[in-house]
């Protein structure tokens, strides 16, 4: 099995786009439509790498990285920021609280897989 990326994305083009360009490069996706179901997730299947939006329904992405980064158990898992929210104290806050990586909307494939790569050794 490939290293594991979670994507939590509520938007079902850019999951299936992140997916499809993941996958064929070898790394193992699943996705998740919230913030709730991120943190559900994560806690029972640890991935290697958090694809996470900022603006998630029931969970915000700020929160999500906030509970993720106060739990010792998942504070190791690298997570990168993907959001169309680009201003300067969102990429701030986002790092203040833990974030590996920070990237915007809309991304190109190719720096994608780059941070993926970056982010996971790979």
């Amino acid at each position: 099995m490939g290293t594991r990326v979670l994507i939590a994305e509520d938007e079902p083009h850019i999951v299936e786009s992140l997916s499809f360009v993941l996958q064929r490069e070898g790394f193992a996706v699943v996705s998740v439509l919230d913030g709730e179901a991120a943190l559900r997730y994560l806690r029972s299947q640890a991935p290697d790498l958090v694809i996470l939006d900022l603006m998630l329904p029931r969970m915000n992405g700020f929160e999500v990285l906030k509970a993720v980064k106060a739990d010792p158990a998942l504070q190791a898992i690298p997570v990168l920021i993907l959001t169309a929210k680009g201003q300067a104290h969102d990429r701030r806050m986002a790092e203040e609280i833990g974030a590996d990586s920070f990237m915007t909307k809309p991304f190109s494939n190719r720096d994608i897989v780059a941070q993926v790569r970056r982010l996971t050794a790979q």
